[in-house]
């Protein structure tokens, strides 16, 4: 298989300057970077193919070797293609992002700013769960809406400790696996700079705290099992199959976390007398 031109690859033209063939590189490094097409072997390769142009071109003596012989002057050069790890490419150039672009990196530019700098905000608790409920609606219910009150069991947010878990305000002391951050950080390495991976501390569940003196009455979850009964607003002209989310309404989270949702199925009773066929009633 015949190579691509390197100019035609990186989109410059012959007479292009270095400022101009970094930043073209830079731009298709940020369109083609397997961690923004991950298991995209086509940007794989086109992103070992710019690599590959740019080694070539960002260099003065390759440069004109290629100008003038074209690919078969460069026997024995680079070929990017043969890496089988993309990290390979970015130890490669691992001293060309962090300053041919004035002090910044691709990484920084792309998202946004260092990745020491970015900051997540912090979990509170472990999240609930969503629950699913099928609601059985006769054909006049589904004509004209209705409001159905259905009793389930699920997890609601402790009362006596309003969600937290502890007995008391006072009932908490510092995480030791994360000091507190109620993250876990893993650094490591690319071509863009360092990376810094964010895990939630299992141990705190995200919260830095943990509980010294537990609720008697919930027993340090921060949420009950018990009986509840919903309100459901049916709205006019639901299908059979479909369904609606109730927001907020499911079980509770643990130690204060985000409640889940209630996803509530819509199921059709069969009419003695009348069927369906959309928004129209057929006589049978």
């Amino acid at each position: 298989m015949s190579k691509r031109d390197y100019y035609e690859i990186l989109g410059v033209g012959k007479n292009a300057t270095q400022d101009e063939i970094k930043k073209a590189y830079r731009k298709l490094a940020m369109q083609y970077h397997p961690d923004r097409n991950p298991g995209n072997k086509e940007a794989e390769e086109k992103f070992k193919e710019a690599a590959e142009a740019y080694e070539v071109l960002s260099n003065d003596e390759k440069r004109a070797k290629y100008d003038r012989y074209g690919h078969s002057g460069l026997r024995g050069g680079q070929d990017f293609h043969s890496y089988q790890n993309v990290n390979d490419i970015f130890s490669h150039f691992s001293d060309i992002f962090g300053s041919a672009f004035g002090g910044s990196s691709i990484f920084d530019d792309f998202f946004g700013g260092s990745t020491s700098q970015r900051t997540r905000q912090k979990q509170t608790g472990t999240p609930g769960s969503d629950l699913k409920i099928t609601l059985k609606l006769t054909l006049e219910e589904i004509a004209t809406g209705t409001t159905k009150k259905v009793k389930i069991k699920k997890y609601n947010k402790c009362d006596e400790c309003n969600g937290t878990g502890a007995k008391t305000t006072g009932s908490f002391k510092t995480c030791s696996v994360c000091n507190g951050t109620g993250e876990i950080r893993q650094v490591s390495r690319s071509i863009f700079g360092q990376f810094v991976n964010i895990a939630t501390c299992n141990n705190c569940g995200g919260s830095g705290k943990i509980i010294s003196d537990p609720c008697l009455k919930c027993t340090g979850e921060g949420r009950i099992n018990s009986e509840t009964t919903i309100k459901i607003n049916v709205p006019a002209g639901v299908y059979d199959n479909s369904y609606m989310t109730l927001r907020g309404e499911g079980n509770a989270g643990k130690n204060g976390g985000q409640p889940g949702d209630i996803i509530v199925v819509f199921e059709e009773i069969k009419h003695d007398l009348f069927v369906r066929d959309g928004d129209n009633i057929i006589y049978e």
